[in-house]
């Protein structure tokens, strides 16, 4: 019992009631706003029309933006590709120009860019882009289910999912509620996220069964708040450098991964509050104990042939 009066300094599982009142009201409030609102999709769901052009210098993209945006092309993307000379322009579909008449307009602002090529890309490679993203978020909680549920025990898989649904749910509901674009890249993000909110989870796991074994006589909750002060400076120097370096991104990376940025800006700090206060306080309501985590011991019955 040294070791958890030296390390046990706060009580983590004393506010557990009340996270969870916090939790399911900024479940049902993102539930609610992405149902009202839904969310604004990006044009790499929605489509629109692909410019290339090229310049015989390096490309000036925030002057191209305000030279669109000032022609009444406020919904679109301008990115360098390839070289530094080299830009990509997406707009989305406008009801009074169709392809032609959109493309001569957005050359006529651009002096000195040549098109090297223009197309249109439908919503249906949208929704496709949408489904496969989706898949790819379902499939990546089932795998790290399974992979809790064979490393530790069943509990933890069950916690470990539902902070990994909470995480990204609340992002989601955040960008509907604020309306912000959500894009491939936000995609993307989310994803990160996933993984990085299953890596705080799983440090503190692996730390609840190595006390469980060490700590005989604490129970579940004294175990679970030891394990959580243990990892507590790794999990604080971890993610403020990483949110240092995203807030940088957010403030310095320019418009294009605004959105990029962001999910993993409310990402990282929901993700280290949900390996607290609901993988860990979820697995502690579901009845986590030490006979769950400890190997059995075997028995004359397990001998006898």
């Amino acid at each position: 019992m040294e070791l958890f009066k030296q390390n046990s300094k706060i009580d983590f599982m004393g506010l557990r009631k009340w996270s969870a009142l916090l939790s399911i009201l900024l479940f049902v409030v993102s539930i609610g706003a992405l149902a009202v609102n839904g969310l604004q999709w990006g044009l790499d769901f929605r489509g629109g029309t692909q410019i290339e052009v090229t310049y015989d210098h390096p490309a000036n993209i925030a002057q191209m933006r305000q030279s669109l945006n000032k022609v009444g092309f406020s919904d679109l993307q301008v990115v360098s590709y390839g070289t530094s000379s080299d830009v990509l322009i997406t707009i989305a579909p406008r009801a009074n120009l169709d392809q032609t008449q959109l493309v001569d307009k957005v050359m006529k602002v651009l002096p000195g860019a040549t098109k090297q090529r223009s197309e249109f890309i439908g919503p249906q490679v949208g929704k496709e882009l949408a489904t496969k993203g989706a898949l790819a978020i379902v499939v990546s909680m089932l795998a790290t289910m399974i992979y809790i549920a064979l490393r530790f025990e069943y509990r933890f898989a069950v916690s470990a999912a539902a902070a990994l649904i909470h995480d990204p749910l609340l992002i989601l509901g955040i960008f509907a509620l604020f309306h912000v674009q959500f894009d491939l890249k936000a995609l993307a993000a989310l994803l990160a996220v996933i993984g990085y909110s299953l890596n705080d989870t799983i440090v503190v796991f692996d730390r609840v069964r190595e006390n469980f074994r060490k700590v005989r006589k604490a129970t579940s909750v004294e175990i679970m708040n030891l394990s959580i002060n243990q990892t507590l400076s790794r999990t604080v120097m971890t993610s403020a450098l990483t949110l240092v370096v995203v807030v940088s991104l957010f403030l310095y990376g320019g418009e294009t991964i605004h959105g990029f940025s962001l999910a993993l800006m409310i990402g990282i700090v929901i993700g280290t509050y949900s390996s607290i206060y609901v993988a860990g306080a979820l697995a502690v309501a579901m009845g986590l104990n030490r006979a769950d985590l400890l190997p059995r011991q075997r028995t004359e019955a397990d001998e006898t042939p």
